[in-house]
């Protein structure tokens, strides 16, 4: 019960009559340029890219502290420069 090659032609020009050219060939660019988009962010972030230096442990166990006040817990690790 597969799809022949005249109910694809059929389906393909309901959607043409439905849709209009124009649109469809919107949706096309559209899905273009998310998948050119996609493959362009999956290689930026295998980049070897120079590690960013590590931010200055600032008060930690006062937030900490200010969030179990609130009820709420943070887990936190201080990491100290060498």
């Amino acid at each position: 019960m597969g799809l022949s090659t005249t109910h694809l032609i059929i389906f393909l020009v309901i959607i043409v009559v439905i849709f209009g050219t124009k649109k469809l060939r919107n949706i096309g660019s559209d899905l273009g340029g998310a998948v050119k988009g996609f493959k362009d962010g999956m290689k930026d972030g295998t980049a070897d890219k120079p590690a960013e230096p590590a931010a200055a442990p600032a008060a930690t166990a006062q937030v900490a502290n200010e969030r179990r006040a609130e009820g709420e817990t943070i887990d936190v690790q201080a990491k100290t420069k060498s």
